[in-house]
């Protein structure tokens, strides 16, 4: 080639188009990773926690434990940021006792969860998903929370119970 900037132009444009085709499949890939550990969250989630707190139930009085809406919203208010909202999901979990309970009037009506031994690894997912998913709920949830609540979660221990 006899035009030595051309030569430079070419090659930088054929080297740019390569490094951008890297970029796209590592996207794809990292998106396909991110893709696969959601599904293995809400697997996890749907195996460990619908069995208590379940959304098929047709009414407040078949649960045996709160539907997870509740206990998200509830958990929520008292850790906004993500952080906190697993380490206290997982902290419970790990070692459920009313002294930790958030949810003082579903303790009064379920008991303290059953401490099941779950991997903190697995907990952790479980509590994530939770946090950046929405949570189904059973149909009749809104009704029953509209009417014992007025809309909004009581405050624990602090006042109203949930």
């Amino acid at each position: 080639m006899k035009n030595p900037i051309l030569f430079t132009l070419l090659l930088f444009a054929l080297v740019s188009c390569n490094n951008e085709k890297k970029s796209s499949t590592q996207a794809t890939l990292s998106n396909t990773k991110t893709a696969e550990q959601q599904e293995e969250a809400y697997t996890l989630f749907k195996n460990t926690c619908y069995a208590c707190h379940s959304i098929t139930s047709k009414s407040h009085d078949e649960i045996i434990a709160p539907p997870m809406i509740a206990v998200k919203k509830r958990y929520l208010m008292a850790n906004p940021q993500k952080e906190d909202f697993v380490n206290a999901i997982v902290n419970f979990s790990k070692e459920p006792t009313e002294q930790k309970a958030l949810m003082f009037g579903a303790v009064q009506q379920f008991k303290v969860m059953t401490n099941l031994n779950y991997k903190e690894e697995d907990l952790k997912k479980i509590a994530t998903y939770i946090y950046e998913n929405d949570i189904e709920k059973p149909v009749w949830f809104d009704a029953h929370f509209n009417e014992q609540r007025g809309g909004r979660m009581g405050a624990g221990r602090q006042g109203n119970n949930n």
